[in-house]
């Protein structure tokens, strides 16, 4: 298997930024609400519904929509969304309509402290989770990231770049500028920055230096 680089991204910029709806993605736990967050503070409207309040997993809350979990049924929340951001769980974006153009930004983060991140929150829940399927879980999310990445390079409509979460903490202006640059420049990056919080960095792992698959 190829390894999954922080450089991947189709690129294909659309002209008019207005009809892109924007999408962020990625593994749970791998910072998908902290981008949208920043996203939110950068001026681009997000798709929110409030339903799943903040906590002390996400204590600035997880900007979901539940609309999106039923989009192969109803995809009827997509009249409108052009301009706007909207969080989904990569599995989800199979289900988009081929005949609307996508910018994803895939959240990625070392899937070391992905999992131990979902340790830890299911842990609240259940103090007795069994850590031994973190290397099965480990070996499905790599297979799940491989043909979701195959499948991605095949869509026309979708223009997707790698955001590295671990490269964010240890220098958010340099990975946010890339950001800014996918977006075509709409988003206020210097608010966007002013958004990372490392208090939130929690579950570090040592080997997490801009490797987000190691």
């Amino acid at each position: 298997m190829q390894p999954f680089t922080n450089g991947h991204s189709t690129m294909r910029l659309p002209t008019m930024e207005a009809q892109f709806l924007t999408i962020v993605s990625g593994l749970p736990r791998s910072g998908t609400s902290m981008m949208m967050r920043m996203l939110e503070a950068g001026g681009m409207p997000v798709l929110v519904d409030q339903i799943r309040t903040a906590d002390e997993d996400n204590p600035n809350g997880y900007y979901e929509y539940e609309a999106v979990k039923r989009t192969k049924q109803d995809a009827s929340w997509l009249d409108g969304s052009g301009g706007r951001a909207v969080k989904m769980v990569y599995r989800l974006l199979y289900d988009l309509p081929a005949e609307r153009s996508y910018r994803v930004l895939f959240m990625r983060r070392n899937l070391k402290e992905v999992l131990a991140s979902q340790r830890e929150m299911l842990r609240r829940k259940d103090p007795n989770v069994d850590d031994a399927n973190d290397r099965q879980m480990e070996s499905l999310f790599r297979r799940e990231l491989q043909s979701f990445y195959d499948w991605v390079a095949k869509q026309r409509n979708i223009s997707m770049m790698d955001v590295d979460y671990n490269s964010i903490q240890q220098d958010p202006a340099a990975e946010l500028a890339r950001v800014h640059h996918f977006l075509g420049g709409i988003v206020d990056l210097d608010a966007m920055v002013g958004i990372v919080d490392s208090n939130l960095y929690r579950n570090r792992c040592r080997e997490a230096q801009s490797s987000p698959t190691k």
